[in-house]
């Protein structure tokens, strides 16, 4: 059995996983991460990048850039164009994100499901009343992102960004052993609620990506103030994206949890457990 073998077996062990994620100054170690994570120096750069392929299933074939300054410039590498094919369908909302299919479906009377029999509420979630109003019996999808996916996020469709809200919180992991055990693991997880509006529609269609542990960095292309200070109100916006265009980037990996009108159906790709790439079929206008 390969050393990359025996690693998996041992952090897959669900209570060892979630000791070594959770138990943990998770705060702390976050901040010591985004510190460590930049280091530029090589002989720190090389070995930090392959400990991360030792207990990961990382793949650097599609990205744009060869060499790297640092493991930071890594976890947020773009890719080679045409990388990812953007669904070109108008009708078509495409996945923001590479990621794993998590819990989906619809909100009902304000309540959705982390993952079965766990669930939360809207408004611990959005902090919006009106927002939870829209989405009472909405639809939503969320998309869990591994440590080694891709970690840019795009937008699903022509839209506009009508404003963000930032909420600060914990780190809690944001893997299925954490989600099994934690309840409303991500209302506790700083957060990002952004607001966007579909071109030529009145669909009002908000994404909610999620920090999580060794992440906590989430940056948005449109906003020239950080998300920290602006905590708890929202900040208006107007800034138009074409479908697939990039809108930010988490600093690791997390979660996006996208909300919809109801009208909107899941495409029949969209299946629990399955991966997903940005741009591929994720919901559709009716």
């Amino acid at each position: 059995m390969t050393v990359k073998a025996i690693l998996a077996k041992v952090t897959h062990q669900e209570d060892l996983n979630f000791l070594l994620t959770n138990r943990i100054p998770r705060r702390m170690l976050t901040t010591f991460m985004g510190w460590f994570s930049k280091i530029e120096q090589p002989l720190v750069r090389e070995a930090s990048i392959a400990t991360w392929r030792l207990f990961s299933d990382l793949d650097l074939t599609e990205a744009r850039e060869t060499r790297f300054k640092s493991m930071h410039d890594c976890f947020t590498r773009r890719l080679k164009d045409g990388a990812r094919p953007v669904e070109a369908d108008p009708s078509i909302l495409v996945s923001p994100c590479d990621g794993i299919v998590g819990a989906s479906g619809l909100v009902e009377d304000g309540q959705l499901l982390q993952v079965k029999g766990f669930p939360y509420g809207l408004q611990d979630l959005l902090h919006d009343p009106a927002l939870v109003e829209t989405y009472r019996n909405g639809r939503y999808v969320t998309l869990r992102l591994t440590s080694s996916m891709y970690h840019r996020f795009h937008a699903p469709h022509d839209t506009r960004v009508e404003a963000v809200t930032y909420i600060s919180g914990d780190t809690w992991n944001v893997n299925p052993i954490a989600l099994r055990r934690v309840e409303k693991l991500f209302c506790k997880n700083e957060r990002a609620v952004i607001r966007t509006r579909l071109a030529g529609t009145q669909h009002i269609v908000t994404m909610v990506p999620v920090a999580a542990i060794l992440v906590a960095g989430i940056r948005l292309n449109f906003l020239d103030v950080r998300l920290p200070e602006q905590a708890g109100r929202a900040i208006p916006c107007d800034a138009a994206f074409a479908k697939g265009e990039e809108m930010g980037w988490f600093e690791h990996g997390s979660t996006i949890i996208l909300f919809a009108p109801a009208s909107l159906a899941r495409c029949a790709n969209v299946v629990e457990g399955s991966v997903i790439r940005m741009g591929q079929p994720l919901l559709r206008l009716s």
